[in-house]
């Protein structure tokens, strides 16, 4: 769904006033009823030329207890995979693996809209890791021929 130009202008407003990526979207949601995922909210900021400020701190799972007491940021990497055969609504689809250990399922539809389904209701990869993820997943579909 597009946006109108009254409505992009109140998306720059939040991004401006220091909203997230998923506040926005939660926004977008209530105030004008526009469903969009978090990647589609990141294209638009983008699109608008706006920069987030720093993101939240990473939705933590408390059943994922750090044992080390340390706050360091993570130290692995984000990795990339396509599937062998895209799923039947997808041009191309895989999973990615987030520099802390959270998994999700990734897609890339028709309309070039990417999708993000996480393994842990409501996580949000760092900002870092959404740049790394776009980078991984353009190199693997370049490398696979795909598109």
């Amino acid at each position: 769904m597009e946006l109108t130009d009254d409505q992009k202008a109140v998306v720059a407003g939040w991004v401006r006033d220091g909203l997230s990526l998923a506040d926005v979207q939660k926004r977008l949601e209530e105030e004008f009823s526009v469903r969009m995922t978090y990647m589609d909210v990141r294209f638009l900021v983008d699109d608008l030329d706006l920069e987030v400020a720093s993101p939240a701190p990473v939705f933590h799972d408390p059943a994922a207890a750090d044992v080390s007491g340390a706050s360091e940021p993570p130290t692995g990497k984000v990795s990339v995979s396509l599937d062998k055969v895209a799923r039947p609504d997808s041009l191309v689809s895989g999973q990615v693996t987030f520099s802390d250990g959270v998994t999700a399922q990734w897609h890339l539809d028709q309309m070039g809209r990417l999708a993000l389904n996480p393994s842990q209701p409501g996580y949000q990869p760092t900002q870092e890791d959404v740049q790394k993820f776009q980078e991984e997943l353009r190199s693997a579909v370049e490398k696979s021929g795909m598109m």
